[in-house]
């Protein structure tokens, strides 16, 4: 069975499929100039209500959209900040993800995400981010090379490194206090007594893992320990349960155990527990970096250094926005100092507990 549509209603329903409302048309149907349709959609922008009032109810009528990559290719500005983070399963860049696109909106400016969860040890595409228009990338991974921030950089791209640094400090950082960080863990390990102590290292290639090594492994000969052990979990949960499962069938098994981030303490955790029936805050001691959410719950209970995120997404806006309004600023390398909170993962110091901000944490006795 067949049926035909009039032409004149034909070709309307056609041009209604093909052509998209314009700014055009709503400035006709409400009888306003098309600069007032495009003040009504900037945020800012002068409109008066009585205008604003037509314009709205005729886009409701034609059903229109603002068409803001258009809008960017007249103004060259997209408001986007192009974010690169690895695999989502760490909870820690969650948490940066979410604060950073609320401060970011708090400034009319969206976030855009470029994951690189494919390989997370392989920076992404620089050509993918200029195509989406972005106005300045800031690299959260651990795992990324410093080439790719300073790729940003020479193109005249704004670009910020949280929660990693670069060697040469060409280009800004934004860090917590990776070496006082393992240094301090080295020092409780000391004070409650441990004596065969470990280190399940992050990605070979992520210098805030080296850092925080380094530093726990210099703490540990200062108070005269040889070298922990070591194993690798790389940021990831299941080689970080198989580094625990090495550890802990060794002949020397150890008593205490650094892990570079939360989520390979908590894989750590799961081990020690499950599998060799150890009890943490007696057995064993396991401590990690981060303090994401999850390291409060009451069944892991998790002691580890607390990263000052707030601290950190603030002052990475600060210089994203800095560089935005002057791309010669100079180049920093921000250090942020943070704490060491202690829960039942962990022994007990018999000096040093102190309460900050509702949590337990330990300062070194002076």
């Amino acid at each position: 069975m067949s049926f035909f549509l009039p032409s004149k209603v034909s070709k309307a329903m056609t041009e209604s499929v093909r052509r998209p409302v314009t700014a055009h048309d709503v400035a006709r149907l409400a009888g306003v100039s098309q600069s007032a349709v495009s003040r009504t959609y900037t945020k800012g922008a002068s409109v008066a209500p009585k205008t604003r009032e037509k314009v709205e109810a005729a886009a409701a009528e034609l059903g229109y959209r603002p068409n803001f990559v258009a809008r960017s290719l007249i103004t060259r500005r997209s408001n986007l900040i192009g974010v690169v983070v690895p695999s989502m399963a760490n909870p820690f860049y969650s948490e940066v993800l979410e604060r950073l696109s609320k401060a970011f909106e708090a400034l009319s400016y969206r976030v855009l995400l470029f994951s690189t969860v494919s390989n997370e040890d392989s920076d992404p595409i620089l050509e993918e981010v200029l195509r989406h228009r972005v106005e300045a990338v800031i690299l959260v991974s651990a795992s990324l090379s410093s080439h790719f921030a300073e790729e940003c950089k020479m193109t005249g791209l704004p670009v910020v490194l949280l929660n990693r640094k670069n060697d040469d400090e060409t280009v800004s950082s934004v860090t917590s206090d990776n070496v006082a960080g393992g240094s301090i863990i080295a020092d409780y390990l000391v004070a409650t007594a441990h004596k065969s102590l470990a280190f399940i290292a992050g990605a070979e290639s992520s210098s805030t893992s080296r850092d925080r090594e380094r530093s726990f492994t210099r703490g540990l000969i200062s108070h005269g320990y040889p070298v922990p052990m070591r194993e690798s979990g790389n940021y990831n949960f299941q080689d970080a349960m198989d580094s625990a499962r090495r550890l802990l069938s060794a002949s020397n098994r150890p008593d205490g155990i650094f892990c570079a981030n939360d989520l390979m303490a908590i894989a750590a955790l799961n081990v020690a527990t499950r599998e060799f029936g150890l009890i943490p805050g007696r057995d064993i001691s396991i401590i990690g970096f981060d303090n994401i959410a999850m390291a409060s719950w009451p069944i892991i209970g998790l002691t580890t250094y607390m990263q000052p995120m707030a601290q950190l997404v603030r002052r990475t806006v600060d210089v994203i926005t800095a560089q935005l309004q002057n791309l010669a600023t100079p180049s920093i390398q921000e250090v942020l100092p943070g704490t060491l909170i202690v829960r039942e993962s962990a022994r007990l110091p018999a000096t040093g507990l102190v309460e900050v901000d509702g949590m337990t944490a330990w300062k070194p006795p002076v």
